[in-house]
C-alpha cells in the first residue's frame, strides 16, 4: 500500500526537504508522506540504522530519499553536514526541524545537566539546523521551515525541561520569520498534543499508565495519529501556506482550551501552605460558593 496523503499527488516534484529525527514517530510519518508526494526526502538521525530501515521503507514503496547520520546537538557536525548535504543535492526546498527528546521528571528531580541535554535537543539542535540550511540555501533560494514544538499552552508538568525549550523554539520560530521573510524563507511551527507515536515506548511503565487516561482530557476524546501532524507539516511547506509565516499551529484536538493536563494530576483538598489575599472592603462572596466556605 502506498501513502494515502489528503494533498494532490506531485505536489513537491523536484524538492529536497531535509526531515530531522527522520528513524522514528512523527519524523518517519512526514518522510513518508513528503516522499509519497514527489520530494526527495533526506532523513537525518543519530543512528544510521534507524535512518536506513526507513530509506528501505521509501524506496520500497517508490519514493526517493537519502540519509545521513550526525547530532544536531554538535555545531561542527551540523555545520559540515549541511553544507554536504547542500553540495550533493542543491537548492534545499524545506526543512522540518523534527529532531528532539525528553524524558519525565518534577522539576525538582531535574539536574542541570539533564535540563540542559533537552534544551539542547528541542531548542539549539533546532536552531543550527535552520541557521545553516538559511545560509547555505534558503537565502539564495527561499524555502519553509516548519519546526516541531509541543502543546505547552499551559506549561508541561513532568517535563519544564522540554516546555522550557519548546516555548523558546516557539519564540525563535517568530524572529526566524521576521528576520529571513525578506528572502522568501516562511518559518513556521506546529504544536502537537498527545500523539500516539512510537515516543510512548520510551517512557517508564508509570508514566505510561498515566498516558492512556490522557484522552478523557482531550474534547475529541482520543490521541492523534502522526499522520494528522504530518498533514499540517506539508501544508505548512506547501504553496497553499504561501502567506503564513511566524505562526504556530496547535494540533491538540482543544485539549489546550483546558487547564493542565492530567498527566500532573493535583491532589484533593485544599492547597497548603497557601494564603489569600482580598484588599476590597466590599467584597462579597457569590451564593453559590458559600456552601463550599462552610465547609
Amino acid at each position: 500500500m502506498s501513502y494515502t496523503s489528503v494533498f494532490q499527488p506531485g505536489l513537491f516534484n523536484g524538492h529536497t526537504v531535509i526531515v530531522t529525527g527522520g528513524g522514528s514517530g512523527i519524523g518517519r510519518c512526514t518522510a513518508h508522506e513528503l516522499a509519497a508526494l514527489g520530494a526527495h526526502v533526506i532523513i537525518t538521525g543519530r543512528k544510521q540504522e534507524k535512518l536506513d530501515q526507513v530509506t528501505e521503507e521509501i524506496q520500497t514503496d517508490g519514493g526517493q530519499v537519502s540519509s545521513l547520520a550526525f547530532d544536531i546537538r554538535d555545531e561542527p557536525a551540523v555545520e559540515q553536514a549541511v553544507a554536504e548535504l547542500a553540495n550533493k543535492h542543491g537548492q534545499i526546498h524545506g526543512l522540518v526541524n523534527n529532531a528532539g527528546g525528553q524524558f519525565p521528571a518534577p522539576l525538582e528531580m531535574i539536574s542541570a545537566k539533564g535540563f540542559d541535554a533537552v534544551v539542547r535537543s528541542n531548542l539549539l539542535g533546532g536552531f543550527l539546523m535552520a541557521r545553516e540550511v538559511y545560509k547555505h540555501s534558503m537565502q539564495k533560494h527561499g524555502g519553509a521551515i516548519v519546526n516541531i514544538t509541543a502543546d505547552n499552552l499551559n506549561g508541561m508538568p513532568a517535563m519544564g525541561h522540554s516546555g522550557a525549550a519548546r516555548a523558546g523554539m516557539e519564540n525563535l520560530t517568530k524572529t526566524c520569520a521576521w528576520e529571513w521573510g525578506y528572502f522568501g524563507v516562511r518559518v513556521n511551527a506546529v504544536a502537537p498534543g498527545w500523539v500516539a507515536s512510537s515516543g510512548f515506548d520510551t517512557y517508564d511503565p508509570h508514566f505510561q499508565s498515566l498516558i492512556k487516561g490522557v484522552k478523557d482530557h482531550v474534547p475529541l476524546k482520543r490521541l492523534a495519529f502522526e499522520a494528522e501532524i504530518s498533514a499540517a507539516i506539508c501544508f505548512l511547506l506547501s504553496p497553499g501556506a504561501s502567506f503564513i509565516n511566524g505562526h504556530t499551529l496547535r494540533i491538540d484536538g482543544g485539549s489546550s482550551q483546558g487547564s493542565a493536563p492530567a498527566i500532573w494530576p493535583l491532589p484533593k483538598g485544599a492547597a497548603v501552605n497557601t494564603h489569600a489575599f482580598n484588599g476590597f472592603h466590599r467584597a462579597k462572596l457569590p451564593e453559590m460558593l458559600k456552601d463550599d466556605e462552610a465547609k
